[in-house]
């Protein structure tokens, strides 16, 4: 890895680019520094890839004394520093070797003003698979990674498991995706401006917009309850087997703005999906728990989508005043109908809806038999 050897305090950044390790020429630091905070960002900013200094510098100026670098990772180091005038916080050190991940974002967020940066760094999970099969690919490589991958990221999860894996760890190396590191950041308070891929780390700089979500209850489990919009718009928890990475639900407004919506009407290139997710999507797996809904009540074996406040703003005015009269469905009517597409599954609600209004009963025996053909013949697939 390159790294800086010295950096001048103000005005380097851009010349960077055009300018090899060897004949880079610092200006000398003109001003004596005045404490030990400042003879510690200069030493941090000396080790850092030249790559990432001038990823930092197209946000802040690093030098400047708004901008306080960290050298610990844990919340009692916030607590003992004066952030008065600090704009923004850059952490040099990964977020993977932190234990209280949320503890400290929190405090992160308590430490800046409104509008606060905050630029961090963590090594990805996808980033460690490649590392490691980067040269060579065979099954003891494979038997590797799947004890790293319980160890280092099922362990962390498992209540009676925590305890024993921080206690071999030191809280260290902990792994994480993308997905569940930038839905921590915006349950913590931060809106996501950029990320990036540098130096073997992902990188990401967020801004301070709101206060923590202190009441959190992340995706965790196999079996998750999602917020949807029910009969007379009252808002109800719609049960499916987890799909995508913990803390993916609070990504729901970044993912659809970022990519909008894909053909069938779902967000778009989206990354908070695993890959075992897929699987259980293709199959339709992931809604087998769904049934818990129809035995509360809450849902019917056959009606409407159950949608997210988000994707039912954004529906025609017609629409979301009609559908809110039935309850959502196991089985919606763009899968009876072969109707899919984004426009054409609100379509196929109009038509469901006008249908069920004259016959409720059997409407739905007709749209569930539709529904059972067009799916064991493969005419449509689950998204």
């Amino acid at each position: 890895m390159r790294s800086v050897e010295s950096i001048s305090a103000i005005g380097v950044s851009h010349e960077l680019e055009r300018t090899t390790v060897s004949e880079l020429e610092f200006v000398p630091v003109q001003k004596k520094r005045a404490n030990k905070s400042e003879v510690i960002k200069e030493q941090l900013l000396k080790k850092l890839d030249i790559k990432v200094y001038d990823y930092l510098t197209q946000h802040v100026v690093p030098e400047r004394d708004s901008v306080r670098i960290l050298d610990v990772n844990h919340p009692t180091y916030l607590h003992q520093s004066d952030f008065a005038s600090v704009r923004c916080l850059i952490n040099v050190h990964q977020v993977n070797n932190v234990r209280y991940i949320n503890k400290f974002l929190n405090k992160v967020n308590e430490c800046l003003p409104d509008a606060g940066l905050f630029i961090g760094c963590i090594e990805t999970i996808r980033i460690r698979k490649h590392k490691l099969f980067a040269v060579n690919n065979n099954i003891f490589k494979h038997l590797y990674w799947f004890f790293c991958f319980f160890f280092h990221r099922v362990m962390p999860k498992i209540k009676h498991l925590q305890k024993l894996y921080y206690f071999i760890t030191g809280a260290k190396y902990r792994w994480l995706t993308m997905a569940e590191m930038l839905g921590r950041l915006v349950s913590c308070g931060f809106d996501i401006i950029e990320y990036k891929e540098l130096d073997g780390k992902l990188y990401f700089v967020v801004m301070k917009t709101h206060s923590p979500d202190h009441n959190q209850k992340p995706s965790y489990g196999p079996v998750f309850p999602m917020k949807r919009v029910g009969k007379n718009g009252k808002i109800i928890k719609v049960y499916k087997l987890r799909t995508m990475h913990p803390y993916s639900e609070y990504l729901q407004d970044y993912v659809v703005k970022l990519n909008g919506y894909n053909k069938v009407g779902k967000p778009a290139n989206d990354f908070r999906l695993a890959d075992w997710g897929r699987t259980l999507r293709k199959y339709w797996l992931d809604e087998m728990p769904q049934i818990l809904n129809v035995i509360t009540g809450s849902m019917a074996i056959v009606g409407l989508r159950p949608l997210s406040q988000t994707r039912f703003n954004e529906l025609p005015k017609d629409v979301q005043e009609k559908r809110i009269k039935f309850k959502p469905g196991c089985i919606p009517p763009y899968v009876a109908l072969n109707m899919p597409d984004s426009k054409e599954n609100i379509e196929a609600e109009r038509i469901y809806m006008a249908a069920k209004e004259k016959a409720p009963f059997l409407t739905d025996v007709k749209y569930f038999g539709m529904a059972l053909f067009n799916i064991l013949s493969g005419k449509i697939k689950s998204s």
